[in-house]
Order: structure tokens, then sequence, then C-alpha cells
């Protein structure tokens, strides 16, 4: 029954209950509304309330009502089968109705609103709702203030989520109202800037400051509302027109709006003094005008590359940014957000690849000229225009700015960093460029480098060689020196890939950095610090001669009294340790202090983002450890406590999970003594009910992999773990890889105990995984069923019959003639039903001959006269050159058995199959080796026990003991043949008759008949 406006005010007081502090109140309240959600006219009262005029005050009940009202449109505005949708009458009245109370003064419920019409629009506009924007602009010709700002507020709301939608129509028509808007957006946007400016003007003469705030609400709004206005006006430039590097099309917009969104910065920049102290509220606009003009240049330089490379546009805008930044005034510099934006832009110019010479082939359009050609003449004019802005003695001179004002840490850099210096460490190392003044000067330096390496690798030398020389290593006190010095450092450390052709790092390392360690003042932390960070960023460029001296150099940092070093110190040794080129031997005495380091280390940190940092190096130490054993009980104590203070951290368990991984491997079949802190975090790893099962699950069955390759012996724990491998698979087959490897474990393990244990799940997993996963995962699939059957031949067959049958169909399937994913699927699965009509003769026998086979054969389309035996054998003669020479021996097994078949048709194809058998028994003649290791000669576990085997070793073992490798196919054959010819008799000796005589030769020479 649809709701109506004699339910408002029920529906009123459940609102004004489901904010109540009260569970009792509250609890009822919401679920009556979540049953009323789905009524016909829940929404049309909801806008009644939102709307009404006498509830003007009751803001919290109007903003709760426009919440369920969004959600409601969220899940009951489009026509659904599975839900009832809102009528169309009633969205036809709530639309008219939002429509009509544009003019909202309460923001927040301006803002509510304005998402509600952007929702409706997406659904909606234009087919359901085409008069939108003709009924938007309509009521902004004749609007007051508030109400424009509210009608821009919802335009620019609904053009971003249009511009979200990538359907070539959706596009289509967002770019038709890009045309129609654009004209008026830009007008009226170029008329409020003057506005705006007029009455900046009037209160910079104004003495009377504090009733000038006051009276002049109506300047703030336009200035909301012009804010608003450029934010459409960069969605409509950006969405509205196709990207001009794919096009070719120049976007006329952007040589018109760029060059005045650069004069507006100009314009609103005096009054960013005068205003701070006395129009605190217009300062901050101008912050916010500032920051956002230049943002939006910069996305429309992304989107638009060519048409922004246009002389009116780019010259004076990469002028201005370069000037900002080389000889910014005392207040730029006080307004680092701006700064930030300015060197994004010039980053961005010099690193767009648009402007460097073209790489592509040739396209060639309708005049003739290719579009290489095109491309490559817009890039050689603005790469022009780019170089006589940046001519050398510029380059030198940003670079200069770059290190020696950009780079210097700062007082209030080192006052945080004396207060703590972990946070200080992680705000330095971890946080994103663009966000800080600092990491945005190391970004533009880098690119800066990149683009002129030859101009400036002596450049960055001299600076280096004249801060070590102006602050010796003895220096203790924090000079400008010394904050100099450290800037080279870190500009030297940011670009050691092309620096190096101009500086040898041993020299530089066996002289001022090692005496830099030398002093240990407490004001050296800076520097320490930085070498740290050298050592890292160069570890390409330590050769082996110095190797152990910097492993010393970053132990010795490791112990520093100041954690940022330590940290710094940390992360260097990990990417040492991680490098290919890495010594063991060089380090190996350097374990133990380096393991008790860490431990320390973990100790006194406090941060989350340490404690991950720390984990990773430990993880690739033991990685690279020969012998863990001497650090098992400390390293199991560390396990635990982080496992314990790690609640709620995933990110941290999952790099717990990962060197716990690198630690079982390296225990090997030592590995049961960490089982009890082990078994208990793996558990929580795999289990599809955790609340982090979607950030620990990829690690966890990695660990599983892992715990079962390197045990010993199949445990209870260990074995009642399985079930979770279905229940993961039942959810999703992103981890189908890692899973069968986990079966394939449990097989090598303890088959025996898996399947009387869990004979079931084994039948439901495999049923799960095949028919269900592409042919990638059959591939990784099909070679562990058919080992699971090698190793129980009688047991497994009946068990898994269902997922016997769907390989049966797949065999006699089609479709595999052009694809070859599919031709080894078909061949994988023809290998594994030979090798049961060899070894369990009787059951395949009875799969084939399944009423529910038979009738899944016939829904396929294709009619069953014969035996499906006899199908199965087109297969194997059809598919034997597909697979390798053990496969085709057991092909070869199974052919020679359909001999002894008491049928007729036999005899049809028994030319077929005798040369197939002949071939095998040739070929296995000449490679007595056969390739029964098939591709299991490599090996990743390690062996610590001379008792005990891999895992891998042990699976070749079973390989090697394969029954069907005892078998001689030369007997089979020989023996069936005269098995059939008993059978057949004068029929049989018909069809020998019909061979042809070099193939009976050939028969006869490989059975030894001649």
């Amino acid at each position: 029954m649809a709701l109506s406006a004699a339910d408002l005010p029920v529906i009123y007081g459940m609102l004004t209950n489901s904010m109540s502090g009260d569970v009792s109140v509250r609890k009822p309240a919401e679920d009556a509304l979540a049953q009323f959600e789905s009524r016909q006219g829940f929404c049309s009262c909801l806008m009644e309330v939102i709307t009404a005029k006498d509830l003007t005050a009751q803001v919290d009940v109007r903003l709760m009502a426009a919440v369920y009202f969004k959600n409601s449109v969220n899940r009951y505005w489009r026509n659904r089968r599975d839900s009832l949708a809102i009528s169309n009458e009633e969205k036809v009245y709530l639309k008219q109705k939002l429509l009509a109370h544009l003019r909202e003064e309460n923001y927040q419920i301006a803002a509510m609103l304005t998402v509600l019409i952007s929702k409706i629009a997406r659904f909606d506009y234009p087919k359901e709702w085409p008069e939108l924007f003709t009924i938007l602009a309509q009521q902004l010709q004749s609007a007051d203030t508030l109400t424009s700002h509210r009608v821009f507020m919802i335009i620019f709301r609904t053009l971003k989520e249009l511009s979200s939608k990538r359907l070539a129509s959706d596009q289509r028509n967002f770019m038709k109202i890009s045309s129609q808007f654009f004209d008026f957006s830009w007008h009226l946007w170029q008329s409020d800037i003057q506005t705006i400016l007029q009455g900046f003007s009037s209160l910079a003469q104004s003495h009377h400051t504090n009733g000038s705030e006051q009276h002049n609400d109506e300047l703030h709004l336009t200035c909301e509302r012009w804010l608003l206005c450029l934010k459409i006006i960069r969605q409509l430039v950006v969405s509205g027109y196709p990207n001009d590097a794919k096009s070719m099309q120049e976007v006329q917009p952007v040589k018109e709006v760029s060059p005045l969104l650069l004069t507006a910065i100009q314009s609103f920049w005096p009054y960013y003094s005068s205003f701070q102290e006395g129009h605190p509220r217009y300062w901050d606009f101008i912050k916010r005008a500032c920051v956002k003009l230049m943002k939006v240049l910069i996305t429309i330089q992304g989107r638009h590359p060519y048409s922004f490379g246009n002389e009116s546009v780019l010259q004076p805008i990469m002028e201005f940014c370069l000037n900002c930044i080389v000889d910014p005034s005392p207040d730029m510099m006080s307004f680092e957000d701006f700064l930030i934006q300015c060197m994004i832009m010039v980053k961005s110019l010099l690193e767009c690849k648009e402007y460097k010479p073209s790489l592509s082939g040739r396209v060639v359009d309708e005049s003739g000229i290719s579009v290489d050609q095109m491309k490559k003449n817009v890039s050689t004019a603005v790469g022009s225009l780019i170089a006589s802005l940046l001519p050398h003695d510029r380059i030198i001179l940003l670079c200069n700015v770059l290190i020696r004002r950009y780079f210097v840490l700062t007082a209030t850099d080192l006052e945080d960093w004396y207060a703590n210096p972990e946070s200080f460490h992680h705000e330095q190392d971890m946080i994103q460029w663009s966000e800080k003044l600092r990491p945005c000067a190391e970004a533009l330096y880098i690119v800066l480098f990149e683009n002129n390496s030859q101009l400036l690798g002596p450049v960055v030398v001299s600076i280096l060689q004249e801060a070590m020389s102006n602050c010796p290593s003895f220096v203790t006190e924090i000079t400008p020196g010394l904050l100099l010095k450290d800037a080279a450092y870190g500009a030297a450390a940011y670009v050691y890939y092309e620096l190096s052709n101009y500086l040898s790092f041993k020299d530089w390392f066996n002289g001022a950095l090692s005496l830099e360690l030398s002093n240990d003042g407490p004001n050296m932390r800076i520097i320490h610090r930085k070498v740290a960070l050298i050592l890292g960023h160069w570890v390409s460029e330590v050769k082996d001669d110095i190797k152990r001296p910097v492993y010393c150099t970053l132990i010795k940092l490791l112990q520093d009294k100041d954690l940022a070093v330590r940290l710094a110190a940390c992360r260097s040794i990990y990417l040492h340790v991680e490098d290919t080129n890495f010594l063991e031997n060089e380090f190996s005495d350097l374990l133990t202090v380096c393991f008790d380091l860490c431990f320390k280390l973990v100790e006194d940190v406090q941060e989350f983002d340490s404690k991950v940092q720390i984990l990773n190096l430990l993880s690739v130490l033991i990685g690279h450890v020969r012998d863990i054993m001497p650090f098992t009980y400390k390293l199991l104590g560390f396990f635990q406590k982080i496992w314990e203070e790690s609640a709620g951290e995933s990110l941290l368990q999952i790099q717990l999970l990962i060197a716990l991984r690198n630690y079982v491997i390296a225990l090997g079949y030592q590995s049961p003594l960490c089982y009890n802190m082990l078994l208990p975090i793996l558990q929580r790893g795999i289990d599809v009910n955790s609340p982090d099962e979607l950030n620990l699950l990829e690690d966890g069955m990695l660990l599983w992999e892992a715990t079962i390759s390197h045990a010993p012996s199949m445990t209870p724990p260990i074995l009642s773990y399985f079930p979770c491998l279905v229940e993961i698979l039942e959810k999703s087959f992103d981890h189908l890889q890692v899973a069968v490897s986990i079966l394939e474990g449990y097989i090598i393990l303890g088959g025996s105990e898996l399947l009387s244990v869990h004979a079931s799940n084994v039948a439901k997993l495999l049923d799960l995984i095949v028919g269900n996963v592409n042919d990638r995962g059959l591939l990784s699939t099909l070679p562990v069923i058919e080992f699971l059957i090698q190793c129980f031949p009688v047991e497994v067959p009946p068990l898994i019959g269902s997922t016997l049958q769907k390989l049966i169909v797949i065999c006699l399937g089609g479709g595999d003639d052009r694809d070859p994913s599919k031709t080894s699927v078909k061949a994988a699965s023809s290998v594994i039903l030979a090798r049961i009509l060899v070894m369990n003769t009787c059951c395949l026998a009875q799969l084939t001959s399944e009423p529910s086979l038979l009738m899944n054969y016939q829904n396929m389309g294709l009619l069953v006269e014969d035996n499906l035996l006899l199908y199965l054998v087109d297969t194997w003669l059809d598919k034997v050159d597909n697979v390798g020479f053990s496969q085709k021996k057991t092909l070869g097994l199974a052919l020679s058995v359909i001999l002894t078949l008491r049928m007729p048709q036999v005899l049809d194809k028994l030319d077929q199959i005798l040369s197939v058998c002949t071939s095998v028994i040739m070929a296995g003649s000449d490679d007595s080796g056969g390739d029964n290791s098939s591709s299991d000669n490599s090996s990743s576990s390690r062996c610590q026990d001379d008792l005990l085997q891999s895992r891998e070793q042990r699976r070749r073992q079973l390989k090697l003991s394969d029954p069907l490798n005892q078998l001689s196919l030369e007997s089979s054959v020989r023996d069936n043949l005269q098995t059939c010819a008993s059978i057949h008799g004068e029929s049989f000796n018909s069809a020998i008759s019909r061979m042809h005589p070099s193939a009976l030769s050939q028969l006869k020479q490989a059975l030894k008949m001649q």
C-alpha cells in the first residue's frame, strides 16, 4: 500500500526517533523506516519533510530525511527484477519538486539535494529527464546570488557524475552539454571575477574592517559561486572534449581559458598580504582560489597537452611558475601550497611525453599527412618553446635554487625531528611527493636532472664538493653549511643512476662519507641519516671490493642513538640484501648483530610503519640465511609478539605472513619447531570468515603452501585445515594456482590420511574446479588429478566420478581445432581417462555407461550410436601428438587395452591403434631415459636433513613409482593382440591384412616378432 500525506506525521516521528541516543527508541524507528523504504510514496513523504517551511529549523530531521531519500534513490530508482522500483509517476513528481526547491538556505541540506539530483541525473538524463539543464539554465537567468550558487552546486555535481560514465553514447551526451554550457559558464566566471576584484578593491580601501565583513555576505557568496563556476569550466574543458593527443584536434577553449586563469591568479595576488590581518575570510578565499586555479591549469595540460602547448598558453604560465619558484616574494615563500602547484606544473611540462620525440608508427589520415608526423611537428614546436624558456643558464639556476633553498631543512623541520624522530623519518620517507614542498622540489629536481644530466651532472658534483669543503666532517654545530651539505647529499642520492658518471662512489665512500661517521656529535644525526640513505640509493654502484665496509657501516648506523637514522639504515640494509649482487659471505658474520638490532629497534619504535619496515628487513634476511637455527627461538618470540600487537593492522599482518613463509622455508623439515606459534596464525590467515580475509587470504595461502611443502609428516592440525581449501574456492577462484599446489602438497605429504579423513572434501574440491574455471585453471589442476589417481588408482576414480564425467564431456566435445589451450586441456583430460582405463578398467567402463553422462552428451546435440569408450579412442588417437612421452605411453597402454574389448568396431580402428602403439614403442627405444621426471627437475626447497627429502624429491619418487612405469607397452600390445585375435577370429586376420605392409613390418619390428 502506497504512503500518502496522511503518513507524514508517522514518518516525521520515526525520523526523529532514529536519531535518539536511546537504543530502545532508535532501533524500532530504524527498523520501521527500513520497512517503509520499498513502499510507494516513501520518497515523496521524505521530500515533504525536507522542503517543509515549518521545519526549516529542524535541520537534523531534514538531513536524516535527505539521507534516507538518497539511499532509496540508490536502491529503488532504477527498475530491477529483484526489487520494487519507484513508480514513474512518483519519479516525475520528485524531479519537479527537487527543481522547485533550489533556493535552500541551509548549506548541508543544499549539498544533500545536490547529491540527490546528480544521482537521479545519472540514471535519467537525457532520456527520462531531458529538460534538466534547460530548467537549471533558466533559473540562472534571473536568480539571486544564493539561488545561482545553489544551481551551480547542482550543475557541478551533476556534470561530475555524468562525466564518469564511460559508454560512447554517454560521452557524446556530455560533449553536447559542454557545447551548450561552456559559453554561459565562462562569461559568468569572467563577470564574477570583475565583481570580486571590485569588491576587494573596496575592502582594501575600507577603514571599517568589521562592519565591512558583516555587510559583504553577498560578495562572499559571489566568491563561492565563482569557485563553483571554475570547477564547472574545468569539468567541461577536461571531459567535454576528446583528448587532443589522440584526436589531434585543437581544443579552442584551452587557448581561451588558460591565459585568463593565470591573469586571475596575478589579479588576486596583490590582496594576499593585505587581507591576511584585516579580512581573513577573503584571505582564505584567495589562497583557495590561487591553488585551485593552478590545479585546473595542471589538469587541462594533462588532458589536452597539444592545445596547452600553444605559445600563447604555455609560455606565460611556465614563465610565471618558474619565476615563483626561482625568485618568490616573502609572501610567496610562506604560501607553500601554491609553490607546490607551481612545481607540479613545471614538472608536468618537463616530463610530458607528448612534448618529446614520437616513436609511434605511421598512421596516415585522409589528407595524406601521417598522424606520426603531425605529432612530431607539435612536439618539436613545444619542445623548442620549452627550451627557449629554459636555456642552460636558467636550468643551472633552477637546479641550484632547488638544492640550496628547497632541499635545506628548516627550523620547523629540525624541531619536528627532535620532538619525534620516528614520525619525522616517515614523513620524509613515505609522504606523497605532491603534498609537501621539499618532496615536491625533489621530484622536480629529479625530472630536471633526467632531462639535462650532462649539463647538471658537473653542477651537482660542484655543489657537493663546495658543501663538503665548507663544512668539514668535524663540524658539530648546526650551521648553514651543515644544512647545505645535507641538502647536497640528498641531491646526490636521488640521481645516483646518472651522477655515477661524474662521481666515483668508492672514493666518496672511502673519503667523506666514512669520515662523517667518525663524528658522533648529537647534531650529526642530520648527516648520518643522509649517509644511510645514500648507501641505500647507491646500492647498484657498490662494487664487491667495498661491499663489506658498506655493510659494516650500515650496521653501525643501525646502532645510532637517533630513531630516524636507525630507520633509514634499516631501509638501506633491506635494499642491499634484496640486491641481486648481495654477497652473503660478506654479511654472514653480521647476521647475529643485525637480528639483535632489529629486535631492539622493534621495541623502541611506536608507529605501525616502523614495524612494517623492520619486518620487511627481517623477512629478506631470513630468506638469505643458510642456517636459521641459531636465531630460531628469538624469532619465535618476535613473531608471536608482533602478531599479538598487530590486531586490526592488516598491512602489518600481511608482512608478518610473508616473513613467516620465509621462516618456514628456511627451517625446512625442522619447521615443526615453530608450529605452536605458526599454526594459530596460519589458521587465522586462511579463515574466509575472518574480518581480515580480504587482506590476509593471499599471503595466508602462500604460508599454507610453504608449511605443507616443508612439513616432514602430516599432523592432525595441518590435516584439519584441508576443508578451508574448499571454502576458499567456493568463494572465489582468485587463488586457484596456490590452492592446487596445496592440494598436491597434501597428496605428497599424506594422501592416505587425506582420503581417510577428507575424501568427500577432495571430491567436492575437484568437482568445484572442473567445469567452473577457464582453460588455464584446468591446465594447472589436471596434472594433480592425474597424480592423485596414480597414487590411488582404486580408491580415487569412484570417489571423483562426477569430475571424471566432466572430463569425458571435455574429451568428446569440440572447439579445440584453433585454440591451443583447449587442445592442451583435451589432451590432458584424455591422458587421465586413459590412465584409469589401464589401472581401473571396470571403473571407466562403468563411468562411460552412466545414463547421466549419456544424457549430458546428447544435450550437447551429439548423437551417441556406439559405446562412449570408442569415442574416447578417437580422442586418444587424435591427441597423442599433443602430449609428452610418458603420457604417450599411457595413451598407448590404454589403446592396447581397447584391443581386448568384445566389440567388432575395434577392428575398424585397429590400423590406427597399432600405428600409434608402434610409434610410441619405437620412440621409447630411442629415448630410454624418457621424461619421467617431466618438469620436476627444479626445486626451490631446502634440504636440511639428509634423512629427509624435499617435497619435489618426494614428488619425483612418487612419479617414478608410477605402476605404469613398470608396464611394458611392447608386452601389453603383443599380449592384447593375441586376445583380440582370439575374440574376433577371421575378422581380426582380415583387418590385419588390410594394414600397409610397411606399417605391419614396423609393428613386427617393435614387438620383436621378426
